[in-house]
């Protein structure tokens, strides 16, 4: 019973059972869906071998491998066209020397065996000594040693990183067209000769086990830093996806010639697409960015576990895209695909709405302008609301939709009441997000109709707010906008002070529905939606209070 409490207390941060199980469990999940075509040798758990099922012996077979934590690397790449065998070690050690000679023995026949090793210490000895030992039996096995990484430009031993991916692939299509050993190792030096890699990371991984290592500190990122999480050359100061990438470029730069090359845009393990395909953006709009005409990626293929960072490896170009090109069978290659310009098509007819005619009013001017800037200083504030119970944005969607209603300004038709809220509504419905920028959008639109029927403001404002709730399905209660709106408007003819004190009664009494049903609400818990007020609710108390 308290081994069980202990190993809960060791693992609570990471979904894994126990570590000592980890690696083991891991392969025998992915060779689950490998359809056949993968196996491992049955050596569990000092041998951990995951080999092809479909392999012809009269080819070169390529056997690497390491330490396991850089998922997909190195099992992700066994298959047609790349790997015939990875040789996996435990979280970050090599694997011993009996374990890589019973990958050697277990796929090499008469044409032999080429061994691509990583630079660490570790992985030469182990992978050397099999090496030694295969010959010993017979076998011809050639060694190459991947010293891609630049971050230490003084390194006597510089690591091997990503661009042994590169290593892979080429090689890996060499043998897949019978290319003797000799040729295979060759092409595979050639691209260590060439390739360039360097990486960086906003924080440490997590080995799984053992706490996390609390090195870089906040507003800061390591440049140069392991694929086992080693530190780096240095600590910068982050500022941005732009500045990362052009501090990474700086290194890369140095070490390029005038030609053309592939780039590897490589995810150490916890870096969102979303922020892989933003670097990616960066890296081709850098200086260096004519000069690469190819890309693998943006994936996670050479991983450091979950680290919050990216690496860029370079190779030149020099005719080996047609390998690098060529359909391989691994899940875990990306590809490689030649970049091209961004396409742009213009707008199709119908989408814009017609431009309402500027006009002038000093007063309208100051009010609009006067709830433009309730909105932007309420940011932070609305988003650590939203952050309790939601995914922070609030404050953020209503500010950036306030500062492009500022900046349209002159644009706005200020002395005409109807046409002033349904250029509101279109101004909104193009610059805010999410559901509450089209319910917005469709609320001054209806104010804008009632308007022209000769409505005043009050009356206006009222048809929006019975649209949205036709439209929205959203009833008072269902903590939503409305709970503060709707008060606030039937306050309105009181004046202003009426309507903010409405709008706060309605925002408060929020903080004590727990079961929303209506709006993103709808899908919270209670606990997280008791005691504080919705977020939406109260930016329109916000804005109430401050014109009062």
């Amino acid at each position: 019973m308290n081994s069980d409490v202990n190993l809960r207390e060791d693992t609570l941060v990471q979904f894994i059972n126990a570590k000592e199980d980890l690696v083991t469990e891991a392969i025998d999940g992915a060779l689950r869906l490998g359809a056949g075509r993968l196996a491992r040798l049955d050596g569990y758990p000092h041998i951990k071998v995951v080999l092809r099922t479909d392999w012809d012996r009269a080819k070169v077979a390529l056997v690497s491998g390491g330490g396991s934590g850089h998922e997909p690397s190195h099992a992700g790449f066994v298959g047609q066209g790349m790997l015939t065998a990875a040789v996996c070690g435990e979280v970050f050690a090599s694997p011993s020397v009996d374990a890589v000679l019973a990958g050697i023995l277990a796929v090499t026949g008469e044409a032999g065996c080429l061994l691509i090793v990583k630079n660490y210490t570790g992985d030469r000895l182990n992978f050397g000594l099999a090496a030694e030992r295969a010959r010993a039996l017979g076998m011809k096995v050639a060694m190459v040693v991947v010293d891609d990484d630049i971050a230490l430009p003084d390194l006597p031993q510089p690591r091997g990183v990503a661009g042994t991916l590169f290593v892979h692939k080429i090689a890996g299509a060499l043998a897949e067209l019978d290319a003797d050993l000799e040729t295979v190792t060759t092409a595979a030096q050639q691209v260590i000769d060439g390739v360039i890699s360097i990486g960086m990371s906003l924080d440490t991984c997590t080995v799984p086990g053992s706490p996390k290592e609390d090195r870089i500190g906040a507003g800061m990122a390591e440049l140069g830093l392991g694929i086992h999480g080693e530190p780096g050359v240095e600590q910068v100061g982050f500022a941005g996806a732009r500045a990362a990438m052009a501090m990474v470029v700086e290194r890369l730069a140095a070490a390029m010639d005038r030609g053309a090359y592939v780039a590897l845009m490589n995810n150490l393990g916890g870096t969102t697409p979303l922020e892989m395909a933003v670097l990616t953006e960066e890296l081709l709009s850098s200086k260096i960015g004519k000069q690469i005409h190819w890309v693998v990626g943006p994936a996670a293929m050479m991983t450091s576990l979950d680290m919050h960072g990216f690496s860029v490896s370079l190779l030149p170009a020099d005719g080996v895209e047609t390998h690098l090109t060529k359909l391989a069978e691994p899940w875990a290659w990306p590809g490689c695909l030649p970049v091209g310009e961004v396409d742009m098509r213009a707008l199709p007819d119908g989408l814009a709405v017609p431009a309402a005619t500027p006009s002038s009013d000093p007063a309208t001017a100051a009010l609009i302008q006067k709830c433009c800037e309730i909105m932007v200083a309420a940011e932070a504030e609305l988003n650590a609301l939203d952050a309790k119970s939601g995914d922070g944005d609030t404050g953020a969607t209503l500010a950036t939709a306030a500062r492009a209603l500022l900046a349209a300004m002159d644009r706005l038709p200020l002395a005409d009441e109807a046409e002033l809220y349904r250029a509101i509504g279109n101004e909104l419905s193009q610059t805010m997000g999410g559901s509450s920028g089209v319910l917005l959008a469709i609320f001054f639109a209806a104010a804008g109709d009632s308007a022209a029927a000769g409505a005043d403001i009050s009356g206006a404002l009222g048809a929006g707010l019975a649209r949205i709730q036709q439209v929205g399905g959203a009833a008072p209660g269902d903590r939503t906008m409305i709970d503060a709106l709707g008060p606030a408007l039937a306050a309105l003819p009181e004046g202003l002070a009426a309507a903010a004190t409405a709008a706060r009664i309605g925002a408060d009494h929020t903080a004590t529905i727990t079961q929303a049903k209506a709006g993103r609400a709808a899908y919270v818990s209670a606990d997280a939606m008791r005691g504080h007020n919705d977020p939406g609710v109260e930016a329109v108390a916000l804005l109430f209070e401050g014109l009062a």
